[in-house]
């Protein structure tokens, strides 16, 4: 019995209450209830989901092939969804000989390991991108949101390099719940959209650009400095943060 869920973990109290559970069964499913070590190089934190809502999450670089299929393995019993991010292509099929079920979303740069189907939860996160460059990281935070169980808008290159295809989106801004904002070069999409829109808007600077854009800082600094009210601003490159906000913000009305 799953216990890294509120749910999971109110099942098991409630079979050792009517008695279907012993004592010593139930020791057994929390023993790591707080962490559990993985070799000599990580400890994981199977409880995150039950304290944030959501697992774990597996950073890959830094991490050899091996290392992340260890934490993968330790994780696939308490978790339905595992994911790791900033996955190489070359480190992906070397974690696929050791486990043959993972999952590559090669655009998004992710690993995903899903023992069952992902549970769906009600609200839609809007992506757009500024341009086609933005891609992988806007990637990165559409399959994240996907991967935690709600649905995804993708709206592509409406920059405002020609701002006409934008407008002509208006409905799709519109009917929007979060909105995440992906613009590298001066990152001035995002402040365009919060004029627009009457939802939270997450803003992501990405390393787009010339020179002078100092791989991602000027816009960074651009979507800091909005005039635009209601922008939220993650740091550069970062889809998996902005999908992890817009996340916990739908997940605050499913508690209301």
């Amino acid at each position: 019995m799953s216990t890294n869920s509120p749910e999971g973990l109110r099942s098991l109290l409630d079979a050792v209450a009517s008695g279907q559970v012993s004592p010593d069964s139930a020791l057994l499913s929390l023993k790591d209830l707080s962490f559990e070590k993985v070799g000599n190089f990580a400890h994981v934190d199977h409880h995150r989901a039950l304290r944030t809502g959501f697992p774990e999450v597996i950073w890959g670089p830094g991490k050899t092939p091996e290392q992340i299929a260890k934490i993968m393995m330790a994780m696939r019993d308490r978790s339905n969804t595992i994911m790791a991010t900033r996955i190489e292509p070359d480190v992906f099929l070397e974690i696929q000989t050791l486990l043959p079920e993972v999952r590559y979303y090669d655009r998004a740069r992710i690993c995903a390991l899903c023992e069952t189907a992902i549970p769906k939860r009600l609200g839609t996160v809007t992506i757009l991108t500024a341009g086609t460059a933005d891609l992988p990281v806007a990637e990165e935070a559409a399959v994240t949101v996907e991967l935690a169980g709600f649905g995804v808008d993708r709206l592509w290159d409406v920059g405002v390099a020609g701002i006409h295809r934008l407008l002509a989106q208006r409905e799709v801004i519109d009917r929007a719940q979060v909105l995440i904002v992906v613009a590298g070069m001066e990152g001035a999409l995002p402040s365009v959209v919060g004029g627009l829109a009457d939802c939270p808007v997450i803003a992501v600077p990405t390393s787009v650009g010339y020179g002078a854009s100092f791989g991602g800082v000027s816009a960074l600094l651009g979507m800091l400095n909005s005039c635009a009210s209601g922008i939220g601003v993650v740091n550069i490159d970062n889809g998996f943060g902005a999908a992890m906000l817009a996340c916990q913000i739908l997940r605050g009305w499913e508690k209301s």
